[in-house]
C-alpha cells in the first residue's frame, strides 16, 4: 500500500507504531491457506489470520450459512429475545465442552463478541459467584508469568504486565496476584497451600491450558494443568480456562483441557469459533457456578449484556464451524501439523542464537535468545511468500489446518532459511 494513501492517517492500527512503521500491506481477498494482495502477490498465511481461520479462508459451508442468515436476519438484540442460531450454538456447545455428560459439565453459555470481553465476563462471572454466596470479599484473581487474556481493563489485570504487553497501565487497572506457573511436585504443593491461606480473597485462578500463547508460546504439561485444577477444587477457589486461543482444535484435541482430563468451572471462548469469518465468543460455566444467580431477585442476576451478544451471523457461522469439526478431518489435519512441525523445524537448533525449538498440535515456535530484531524479519518473510508476525523472542507458526503439503513444507522451509539469516546478522 502507498505510504501517501491520505486515508491511512485515519485509521489506527494495532500494536504499531505508526510514526516509524512502514504502511500496512493491502488484502484484497483470501483463500483457502492464501492472503491476496493489491500488488498481486500471494501470501501462505501461517497464523491463520491470529489464529482464527483453522479450516482456512472463505470456506463454503461457513460463507454460505452466514448469507442464508445475512437474508433472513442479520442482527437482533439478545435481552428479551433469542433465536434458532443461538439456541443451536448453546446446545452445541454444551455437548461438545470439557466435561460433558458429568457434574462438571458446561452447560450454561453467555454469548459475546470478542476473546477479551469473554474473559472479562468470566471474571465478573466468578466474582459475583462468591457475592451471591455471601462471600464479596473473594474478589482477587491468581494469574501466572507469560500469561495473556486480552486488552480489556480486566482482561489486562490478568496479563503479565511484561510479556503481556501492558507494562503501561501497572498501577491503573486492579492489582491481582501474578505468580510463577507450577511444574514440579514441590511447586504444585506450594501453590496448593498459597491458594489454601489467600482463599478468603481469591475469587479464581484463570489459566490458558497447555500453551500461553501470545505472552511467548509458553507450553506446560497435561500434569500441570491437571493438578492446578485439583489445588482449586481441593481449595474452594473457581478455575476459569482461557481456552481462545487454544479451543477448536488447536492443540490437538478439540480443547486443550481434555488432554489433562479436567473441565474447568468456567471456560472462555472465541477465535476459531467462527473459523475466522465473524467475530464471536462466549463464556460458559458449570451448574454450581449458575445456580448461583438463580433467585427471585434481579440484584443476583448476571448484569451484563453486550450490545451484538449472539448475533446471528456470528451464530450461524460457528454453527457451520462446529459442522466441519464434525464431519472434517481435523484431528489427522493438526496430527500431520505436528509431525511435519517437529521433523522440519528441529534444523533451527543448530543455528547461533536459537535457544528452544517446539511444537504442539498445530503450533511450531522457535525461540531465540535475543528478540530485539525479530520484527525486522516480517518483509523478509513477506518477500518469500509468506506472512508470520515475530515477535518477542519467537518466531511462530499457527497455520490453517487445511494446509497442503506442499503449503506446509514451504512454510517451515522458509522459517528455517530466514531464522539461519537472522542467526549470521
Amino acid at each position: 500500500m502507498e505510504k501517501n494513501d491520505d486515508r491511512l492517517h485515519h485509521v489506527w492500527r494495532p500494536y504499531t507504531q505508526m510514526q516509524t512503521e512502514a504502511p500496512p500491506l493491502k488484502a484484497v481477498r483470501t483463500e483457502g491457506a492464501e492472503i491476496f494482495l493489491d500488488d498481486g502477490r500471494r501470501l501462505i498465511d501461517g497464523i491463520a489470520s491470529w489464529w482464527t481461520a483453522c479450516h482456512g479462508y472463505n470456506h463454503g459451508h461457513i460463507t454460505n450459512a452466514i448469507k442464508l442468515q445475512l437474508e433472513k436476519m442479520p442482527h437482533v438484540m439478545f435481552g428479551g429475545l433469542t433465536h434458532e442460531p443461538a439456541l443451536d450454538l448453546g446446545q452445541r456447545l454444551a455437548n461438545l465442552l470439557p466435561g460433558v455428560g458429568t457434574d462438571s459439565a458446561l452447560k450454561h453459555v453467555f454469548f459475546s463478541d470478542s476473546g477479551s470481553v469473554a474473559v472479562e465476563i468470566a471474571l465478573k462471572m466468578a466474582a459475583q459467584y462468591w457475592r451471591n454466596n455471601g462471600q464479596p470479599e473473594r474478589i482477587k484473581f491468581v494469574c501466572f508469568r507469560h500469561a495473556y487474556h486480552g486488552d480489556t481493563m480486566g482482561a489486562m489485570s490478568v496479563c503479565d504486565p511484561e510479556e503481556g504487553m501492558h507494562s503501561h497501565f501497572t498501577g491503573f487497572f486492579p492489582e491481582q496476584i501474578l505468580t510463577v506457573l507450577p511444574r514440579t511436585q514441590d511447586e504444585i504443593k506450594n501453590f496448593s497451600k498459597f491458594l489454601q491461606r489467600e482463599r478468603r480473597s481469591v475469587a479464581a485462578v484463570i489459566l490458558e491450558p497447555l500453551v500461553q500463547a501470545a505472552g511467548g508460546m509458553k507450553f506446560h504439561e497435561a500434569g500441570v494443568l491437571r493438578s492446578i485444577k485439583a489445588a482449586c477444587k481441593a481449595n474452594d477457589v473457581i478455575f476459569i480456562a482461557d481456552e481462545i486461543a487454544t479451543g477448536f482444535g488447536r492443540t490437538g484435541t478439540m480443547f486443550a483441557c481434555e488432554q489433562a482430563e479436567i473441565a474447568p468451572d468456567i471456560i472462555c471462548l472465541g477465535k476459531a469459533m467462527t473459523g475466522g469469518s465473524i467475530s464471536m465468543a462466549a463464556t460458559a460455566a458449570n451448574d454450581q457456578i449458575w445456580q448461583a444467580f438463580q433467585s427471585n431477585h434481579i440484584s443476583d442476576a448476571f448484569m451484563h449484556g453486550p450490545t451484538y451478544m449472539a448475533n446471528p451471523l456470528g451464530c450461524a457461522a460457528a454453527n457451520a464451524c462446529l459442522d466441519l469439526f464434525r464431519t472434517g478431518d481435523w484431528r489427522s489435519q493438526t496430527r500431520k501439523i505436528e509431525d511435519h512441525f517437529r521433523q522440519s523445524l528441529e534444523v533451527c537448533k543448530s543455528f547461533p542464537g536459537v535457544v528452544d525449538v517446539r511444537s504442539k498440535g498445530a503450533i511450531g515456535v522457535v525461540e531465540v535468545s535475543d528478540g530485539s530484531r525479530l520484527s525486522e524479519l516480517k518483509k523478509y518473510f513477506v518477500s518469500e511468500g509468506v506472512w508470520v508476525r515475530p515477535f518477542g523472542d519467537i518466531i511462530y507458526l499457527m497455520p490453517p489446518f487445511i494446509l497442503t503439503n506442499r503449503q506446509l513444507s514451504y512454510l517451515t522451509d522458509t522459517v528455517s532459511k530466514i531464522t539461519r539469516f537472522w542467526s549470521k546478522l
